[in-house]
């Protein structure tokens, strides 16, 4: 929980699943999986598609409708406030929420560098919803149905490349309907950024980066999450953790040296910090991945 009392969801890892999550919003579901209905922020993207309008949501402060054919983005670390969730199912809508490590060009991207990817150019964007074209919104439901159908059966052959395909077509699509011209950079982040990546893989604190850029801790992270989103540490984990998945998939280092790599004391306090992260051990997360491959 932030100061204030906005909680910060973390997506929940399923063991051999893809970090997908896929959900449909009618007048006919259920809905045991609406959105909190109050103030909350995620450690994950996510991508509403409104089939049909109802209900409105804010993001940072900002009021968005959720008008037929609107496509809405939320980065890591945004504030979404939901003032009536019921009024959500009273429409159609599509949400998928998922982690870089869903998208196979994503997998190895610092999350410092998540804004300026290609792929990722709407959620860069950080404005108001865009609109899809009439003619393109069946392909939109169409794309989304398949993925839901690929994640509804995990154990079938090719499930994982599917689900990477498709979310992949989705990011494509949405990139498409960016501005041309983004928002520019903030200096003060560039610069926290840059000195976060210079220094991860060594056991650095937020005390650290603030005091090399000539800051109080307490300033730079009240400045950074007003930015981003996201505290000063959040983003120094944030980097060593996506440093960890990489070592992890693409190596048999073991945890001594992965751990001596992303600037965390020891195995130990790796596999805690992982475990309480993503819900499962490094280990079994290294064998999900190399199941897929």
């Amino acid at each position: 929980m932030r100061p204030g009392g906005t909680l910060v969801y973390r997506y929940r890892q399923r063991p051999g699943l893809p970090p997908v999550s896929v959900t449909r919003f009618d007048t006919d579901a259920a809905h045991a999986a609406l959105p909190p209905d109050h103030r909350h922020a995620h450690d994950f993207f996510v991508l509403l598609y409104v089939e049909q309008g109802a209900g409105s949501v804010t993001v940072d402060g900002a009021e968005r409708s959720l008008r037929t054919g609107d496509l809405h983005v939320v980065s890591p670390g945004q504030t979404v406030g939901v003032g009536a969730a019921t009024e959500i199912a009273r429409g159609r809508a599509w949400s998928v929420a998922f982690t870089p490590d869903a998208v196979p060009a994503l997998t190895s991207v610092s999350p410092l560098a998540w804004m300026h990817h290609p792929l990722l150019a709407l959620f860069a964007a950080d404005g108001p919803p865009v609109r899809i074209a009439g003619p393109d919104r069946a392909n939109w439901s169409a794309w989304l149905a398949d993925l839901a159908e690929e994640l509804a059966d995990p154990a079938r052959l090719g499930t994982h490349e599917a689900v990477a395909a498709l979310l992949t077509r989705l990011l494509v699509a949405a990139a498409r309907l960016a501005p041309s011209a983004p928002a520019p950079p903030d200096p003060l982040v560039e610069r926290v950024f840059a000195q976060i990546e210079a220094t991860f893989r060594r056991p650095v604190s937020a005390a650290d980066v603030a005091r090399a850029l000539g800051y109080t801790p307490g300033h730079l992270t009240t400045v950074l999450r007003r930015r981003t989103g996201r505290p000063l540490l959040e983003w120094i984990t944030e980097r060593r953790m996506t440093e960890v998945r990489r070592i992890l998939r693409e190596t048999d280092l073991s945890l001594d040296v992965v751990a001596a790599r992303t600037g965390l004391r020891d195995a130990s306090y790796l596999v805690r910090r992982f475990r309480n992260r993503y819900g499962i051990t490094p280990q079994q997360w290294r064998r999900t991945q190399r199941t897929w491959t």
